[in-house]
């Protein structure tokens, strides 16, 4: 009897198992297909995108479906040409130069502060970091008039000084206070240790910090890159001849409400800029997680 109890308690044990795993088949079949299907609808603009290079100017407007129906690449042809004289070639060249110089001073001038503010002790420290801190609630709009009077009475505008050189002041409020993170984090027994062996600030600045806070210095690269690459408002206001447009202005010139615009290079031209972006993403976005994903987010 207790043999018969016991094989029955095993084949009941035996089905709620076979019942649990086919649950969480089928649980994890339903998750698969919803993200599936979440990642189609987020993925949709961009595959329209690709596919609407193919498309003629003239079907803008009367097919607005994925597909060509008359497939060409004359888009790639009139974008590479360029427009109004000036090759795309210089634009890709005028945005690269911005967005690079913009890494640059945006990675010196942040370490450099986030290194001041996290060790080095000064009177009016606490509220230079507060008054640091507030002007991320400032929105750029703010600003712009204030800053575009002082840039034209250093005679600085239609120039890229304009898009560049805040960038090497420490402007960024937002990656000197992301690399403090970092840097607090860091045990200060280093810094004592190095100055024991006779090193000071510039020496523990670029021998301890500078490789330990490598992660915070990616992240705000990559997001440097991003923004600048994209920044529109900016160069419209301080570039004013055609030759020295970034991508996102000369975008404008192939879309002119008050002439003919080309739709078809518009779109292609569109899809050329973002590759920059899409490529400089995917090879440092391992890093852009690890920095996120790091304690120099921590309080």
């Amino acid at each position: 009897m207790l043999e018969v109890e016991t094989e029955t308690g095993a084949a009941r044990r035996g089905a709620d198992g076979r019942r649990r795993i086919k649950r969480k088949t089928v649980n994890t079949i339903v998750w698969f297909v919803v993200l599936l299907a979440l990642t189609a609808i987020v993925l949709y603009p961009l595959v329209w995108l690709v596919f609407a290079t193919f498309k003629p100017s003239s079907e803008f407007g009367q097919n607005p479906g994925l597909l060509p129906e008359n497939p060409t690449f004359d888009n790639f042809v009139k974008v590479v040409e360029g427009i109004a004289g000036t090759p795309l070639w210089r634009f890709f060249a005028n945005s690269l130069f911005i967005a690079v110089m913009a890494v640059i001073g945006t990675l010196a001038s942040s370490a450099m502060a986030a290194y001041a503010f996290a060790r080095i002790k000064f009177r009016g420290v606490g509220i230079l970091f507060a008054a640091m801190i507030g002007t991320l609630l400032l929105p750029f709009h703010v600003i712009i008039i204030p800053q575009y009077i002082m840039f034209n009475k250093l005679e600085l505008v239609d120039t890229y000084w304009p898009l560049i050189l805040p960038k090497f002041l420490a402007t960024e409020a937002f990656f000197v206070f992301l690399i403090v993170q970092f840097i607090r984090n860091i045990p200060r027994d280093m810094d004592e240790a190095a100055r024991i062996d006779g090193a000071g600030h510039i020496r523990i600045f670029f021998s301890i910090m500078l490789p330990l806070i490598k992660p915070a210095l990616i992240t705000s690269a990559i997001f440097t890159f991003i923004w600048t690459w994209n920044d529109f408002l900016g160069p419209l206001l301080y570039i004013n001849t055609p030759e020295e447009y970034p991508l996102p202005i000369a975008l404008r010139l192939y879309n002119d409400q008050t002439s003919t615009s080309d739709y078809g290079a518009t779109v292609a031209v569109s899809f050329l800029a973002l590759l920059p972006i899409l490529i400089f993403f995917i090879v440092f976005q391992r890093f852009l997680v690890d920095g996120v994903a790091t304690q120099g987010l921590k309080g």
